[in-house]
């Protein structure tokens, strides 16, 4: 087993990871962009080292910059967690080249894999049908056209080195492609470091289904179960569950050992996910993620299994241990993304800010796993997973209703969150009787109740608890001279010497009390009173109905301007496009005239509610 591993991620899953790591007596390493300096996840590792900036190009995204930091960390290897440079297969081979163990399949697997139209040839090539596409990368909106001529409408344009939904855009006709096919290719790049895109028919209601493979170096090959994600917006996961309600076992079987059959004709190992599109009783293979998926736990909690220690342990090249027959599933899971994000009215806008208040459900088959504790802040240049609820059952009704009462509990205040909106999707008639698919929540789901940046529902819960010390606070005793004028107390003090970062206990004079919650705070760029205040509501983006300021509904960068000064524009009309936590945002005129004035230009940063641009 190794015995020091790098973190090359942050937020949840490094977290996730380091509590792994210190069960099987693994020392852990962060490493730490200047905005997550204080970060959770460094707070949890036992060593942090500084790899600055603050875009994710600039820091973890940075190769050179990781890897300085495992060679003067001593580690043994690297975890890579999910998303940055997780799917990256010249970063596998980079950290194989410096000596260390790559937690994950071999680089020529992801390279094979993680590109989603190699990927594509391998399952046909195995005799695994794929859902309706093509084979290749395309470059011209043309050949988008010309697909969806001949197969139908409407066209799926995916990101071929991505996933989680990132670069997808689906277009319902030709006069949406050329528009989709930049915005794709700019996500891809974004989120993957490579825009190539490819193209694949948009079925009309279909499940996501997909199944949890691991393997080792020793030739073995298991599935371990399947997971329900159909619950999407912005073909984004929401909501997942273990194991899929109402598939057929006889279509279990078969979704099994084909996610087995891929694994084998790639030379898979690691744990890995095959997922599938399932409609009318047919399954089709849609990709390989060849990483652990961020759903992994509700497939730990039905089978008993730590997913990142098997990857450890196969990473070390020990065998799995178990064969397909030794592997048990036993109840129902579900787990909740919880994102920082204003699910009023459907439109889920990012919602960056400080947490001034997180209070965690628990109780009997409840988990939580954030990458957040109450006064962090969640910025605008990463992705906005704050936690993930998962509640397990002895059966689905079990686990749904007790998903309810966890997601009363869990309070998050500072930031909008998507709890009520899946408060809404757990209590529906569709998501109960299992008539939902990947295009409920958009086309069906109905959001309109929910206020913009309403207090989530669990207030009342966490004041009955206490909240715990605010950031600063961290006193744990006074001198023996307390009772002096120049009183001291104990505090720990991060300290970064020469890139590393250290935790120091000093005695301290004793500074003026925190203001704590009840003060005024400066919150996302809004002054706010109170701990349960939430930045003001900012809409879709814009001015209200009929205005002729155009404004940011949240902080983040302009990424792309649509119109001039002097052009004329009709009410919804595109103006310009933010960018936040890696979501496009379109930013449309609320009135029809005349662009009289654009104050903003392209690599802008803007806060919630700065005027971009102004229509007369």
């Amino acid at each position: 087993m190794l015995k020091k591993v790098l973190i090359a991620n942050r937020g949840e899953i490094a977290v996730r990871v380091a509590r792994t790591c210190r069960e099987l007596g693994i020392a852990t390493v962060a490493v730490y962009s200047d905005l997550d300096r204080g970060a959770f996840h460094v707070r949890m590792a036992d060593e942090a080292y500084a790899l600055g900036g603050q875009q994710p190009a600039d820091s973890y995204l940075n190769t050179e910059a990781i890897m300085d930091a495992a060679r003067r960390s001593g580690a043994e290897g690297v975890h890579p967690g999910y998303g940055f440079l997780s799917e990256n297969a010249a970063f596998a081979r980079t950290v194989s080249a410096h000596g260390l163990v790559f937690v994950g399949p071999p680089p020529e697997v992801i390279d094979l894999m993680g590109d989603k139209v190699s990927a594509r040839r391998v399952a046909e090539s195995a005799g695994v049908a794929g859902v309706p596409g093509r084979s290749e990368t395309v470059t011209d909106p043309a050949q988008v056209v010309a697909f969806g001529d001949e197969l139908g409408w409407p066209v799926a344009i995916k990101a071929a080195h991505g996933g989680g939904g990132r670069g997808m855009k689906v277009v319902a006709g030709p006069d949406e492609v050329a528009a989709a096919v930049e915005s794709a290719q700019r996500e891809a790049l974004a989120w993957f470091g490579r825009p190539e895109i490819y193209l694949e028919r948009y079925l009309a209601w279909p499940r996501h289904v997909e199944m949890q493979v691991v393997a080792d170096s020793q030739g073995n090959v298991i599935w371990l179960g399947e997971r329900d994600c159909s619950v999407q917006r912005r073909y984004q996961k929401l909501l997942e569950e273990c194991p899929a309600p109402d598939l057929p076992e006889e279509v279990r079987q078969a979704m099994g050992q084909a996610a087995v059959t891929v694994s084998r004709a790639c030379a898979y190992v690691s744990t890995g996910t095959v997922e599938f599109l399932y409609q009318d009783g047919d399954f089709y293979f849609l990709e390989m993620n060849t990483r652990l998926q961020v759903e992994h736990p509700v497939t730990e909690e039905v089978t008993g299994l730590d997913l990142v220690a098997l990857q450890l342990r196969v990473a070390a090249g020990e065998p799995l241990g178990l064969a397909q027959e030794d592997v048990t599933r036993r109840g129902h899971a579900i787990e909740c993304r919880i994102n920082a994000e204003d699910p009023a009215g459907g439109r889920f806008q990012p919602s960056p800010g400080t947490l001034t208040r997180f209070h965690r459900a628990d109780g009997p088959g409840v988990r939580t796993d954030a990458g957040y504790e109450q006064g962090d802040t969640v910025s605008q240049y990463y992705d906005n997973l704050v936690a993930k609820v998962v509640a397990w059952g002895p059966d689905r009704e079990a686990a749904r209703r007790r998903m309810l009462r966890a997601l009363g509990e869990t309070g998050i205040d500072g930031v909008s969150t998507t709890i009520p909106a899946q408060i809404a999707v757990l209590s529906h008639p569709d998501f109960i009787g299992v008539r939902h698919s990947t295009r409920w929540v958009e086309e069906t789901l109905d959001l309109s109740g929910i206020a913009p940046g309403g207090t989530s529902p669990g207030a009342t819960a966490s004041a009955a608890v206490g909240a715990p010390n605010a950031p600063g606070d961290s006193s744990v005793g006074t001198s023996p001279d307390a009772g002096d004028a120049d009183e001291r107390v104990l505090q720990e003090v991060q300290a970064e010497v020469d890139g590393r970062l250290y935790q120091v206990r000093l005695w301290v004079p004793r500074l003026p009390e925190w203001p704590g919650p009840a003060a005024a705070e400066r919150v996302g760029g809004r002054r706010q009173a109170g701990g349960r205040g939430r930045p003001a509501p900012a809409g879709r983006g814009e001015g209200p109905a009929g205005s002729g300021q155009v404004t940011a509904p949240m902080q983040g960068t302009i990424i792309q301007i649509l119109v001039a000064s002097g052009d004329s524009v009709q009410m919804g009309q595109a103006v310009c496009v933010l960018e936040a936590m890696k979501m496009e945002n379109t930013l449309t005129a609320q009135r029809d005239g005349t662009v009289a004035e654009i104050r903003v230009s392209v690599g802008d940063t803007v806060g919630a509610g700065d005027v971009v641009a102004v229509i007369e």
